[in-house]
C-alpha cells in the first residue's frame, strides 16, 4: 500500500464532526464547503489537465452559499407574500369590499396564488394566534363602510319626507307664546283700566263733573275730594287699618267706623290681589313679546289681534249684562268677593256719602269704556291685511330655509 492510500484511509477513519441539532445556517455553509474541498483534493492542479472547465473553490462557496441562502430565504419569502396579502385584504375591507373576496392584481385583475410554503406559514401563524392571543376583530372604519353603502329606496324616502316636513312645520314655543299673550292682553288691560280710576284725579273729575249727586249730609266737593283721597291712597299703599280708623270729622268724631273700616281692608286685600296679578302677567306678555320678536315674523301682531278680540267680546258681554240689571251685577259682584252683610252700610255712613251707587256706576262704565277703546285701536293696528301677511310670509321663507339646511 502506497503512502497516499494509508493517508487517505487514516482520514476516513477520523471521526468528523457532528453538527448539533441546533446548528445555525452559518455552521451547515461550513459543513458543506469542508466536503466539498475534501471532495476536490483528487482533481488536476491546472485547469488544462481537466478535459472540460473545472469548478474552482470559490465558485463552489458560491454555490453552495447561494443554495443554503435560497433554503433561508424561502420562509422568509413566503412570510412576506402573506403580510402583503393580509394588507391587501385589509385595504379591500377599508374600501367597503367583501373581505371574503381573494386579491387580485391590477394589471390582470386575477387572484393572486399562494405556495405551498406561505400556506403551511399561515397556518402555523393562525395555530400560534389562537394559542398565544384571544380572538380580536381587525378595526374597521365604519364611515368609510357606511358611504359605500347606499341605503334602501324605502329609508331614502322616509329621510326625505321627515325633512321637508322639518321644514315645513313651525317651532312649537312661539304659538304658546301667542295664546298666553292673548290670554293675558284682557286681564292686563282690565287690571290697568281699574288702576287709572283708583286715583285721585279720577275722584276729581268725578266730584265735579256735572249732573253728580251731591251729599245730602253736608259733604262739599272739596270734602268728598279730601276724604275720598284718604281712602284711595289706603288701597294703594301698605299701611295698616288705623290709616282710615284714626282719621276724625269735621265735629272731632270719628270719620270712618269700624265696620266700613274693615270692609275697606277687605277691599284693599282684593284690590292689591289684583293688580299684582295684573303685573305679573305683564311682565309675563313683555317677555313673550321679546321673545315673538326674535324668533317669529308677525308672531306679536297675532297675539294682539286674538287677544284684542277676546277682549272686545268679553267686554261687550259684561256691559250688556250690567245694562241689563245694574242691581244684580253689583250684588253678584260683591257677593263674589266678600261676605254676606260686610258690605251694606247706612245711607249716612262716610262710604255711602263718599261713594254713592252713581260713584260705581261711572267708574263701571269708565273701565268699559278705557278697556274697549284699547282694545279697538290694538285691533287695529293688528289687522292682518293684505300687505302685512305678505310680508310675514316673505320673511318667514328664509327662517325656514335655515331650519331646513340646518
Amino acid at each position: 500500500m502506497s503512502e497516499k492510500e494509508q493517508r487517505e484511509n487514516a482520514e476516513q477513519k477520523k471521526p468528523g464532526p457532528q453538527a448539533s441539532p441546533d446548528a445555525g445556517p452559518q455552521e451547515d455553509l461550513a459543513k458543506a464547503l469542508a466536503e466539498h474541498q475534501a471532495a476536490a483534493s483528487d482533481e488536476p492542479a491546472f485547469d488544462w489537465m481537466a478535459g472540460g472547465t473545472p469548478a474552482t473553490s470559490k465558485d463552489a462557496s458560491e454555490t453552495v452559499a447561494k443554495s443554503v441562502g435560497q433554503q433561508q430565504s424561502e420562509p422568509r419569502q413566503a412570510e412576506q407574500n402573506q403580510t402583503k396579502q393580509n394588507q391587501a385584504q385589509r385595504n379591500q375591507t377599508e374600501r367597503g369590499a367583501d373581505p371574503q373576496l381573494k386579491p387580485t392584481t391590477e394589471a390582470s385583475g386575477k387572484p393572486l396564488a399562494k405556495p405551498e410554503s406561505a400556506n403551511q406559514s399561515e397556518k402555523l401563524d393562525s395555530s400560534t394566534t389562537h394559542q398565544a392571543q384571544p380572538l380580536t376583530q381587525p378595526e374597521v372604519s365604519t364611515r368609510t363602510t357606511m358611504l359605500a353603502v347606499r341605503p334602501p329606496a324605502e329609508e331614502v324616502d322616509r329621510r326625505v319626507s321627515e325633512r321637508e316636513q322639518a321644514a315645513q312645520s313651525r317651532p312649537v314655543w312661539p304659538g304658546i307664546w301667542q295664546v298666553l299673550i292673548a290670554i293675558f292682553f284682557p286681564i292686563v288691560l282690565l287690571a290697568l283700566a281699574i288702576r287709572a280710576i283708583a286715583s285721585p284725579v279720577f275722584l276729581w273729575i268725578e266730584y265735579n263733573r256735572p249732573g253728580f249727586p251731591a251729599d245730602s249730609f253736608g259733604f262739599t266737593s272739596d270734602d268728598r275730594t279730601t276724604f275720598g283721597s284718604y281712602a284711595v291712597d289706603y288701597l294703594n299703599n301698605f299701611a295698616g287699618s288705623r290709616f282710615l280708623g284714626d282719621l276724625v270729622g269735621g265735629q272731632g268724631a270719628k270719620l270712618f267706623q269700624d265696620s266700613e273700616v274693615s270692609h275697606m281692608a277687605d277691599v284693599k286685600g282684593v284690590y292689591q290681589i289684583s293688580m299684582l296679578i295684573g303685573l305679573l302677567l305683564l311682565v309675563l306678555m313683555v317677555v313673550g313679546m321679546f321673545y315673538l320678536s326674535r324668533r317669529s315674523v308677525g308672531g306679536n301682531r297675532r297675539a294682539l289681534f286674538a287677544g284684542s278680540i277676546a277682549t272686545v267680546v268679553i267686554i261687550i258681554g259684561i256691559g250688556v249684562f250690567a245694562l241689563l240689571g245694574w242691581d244684580r251685577f253689583f250684588t253678584d259682584f260683591h257677593q263674589l268677593f266678600f261676605a254676606n252683610g260686610t258690605w251694606t252700610f247706612r245711607l249716612s255712613d262716610t262710604l255711602i256719602r263718599l261713594f254713592p251707587e252713581q260713584f260705581w256706576t261711572d267708574s263701571a262704565a269708565s273701565i268699559g269704556v278705557l278697556v274697549l277703546l284699547v282694545s279697538i285701536l290694538t285691533l287695529i293696528f293688528s289687522w292682518p291685511t293684505k300687505r302685512r301677511r305678505q310680508l310675514a310670509a316673505k320673511a318667514q321663507k328664509p327662517s325656514q330655509g335655515r331650519r331646513a339646511a340646518v
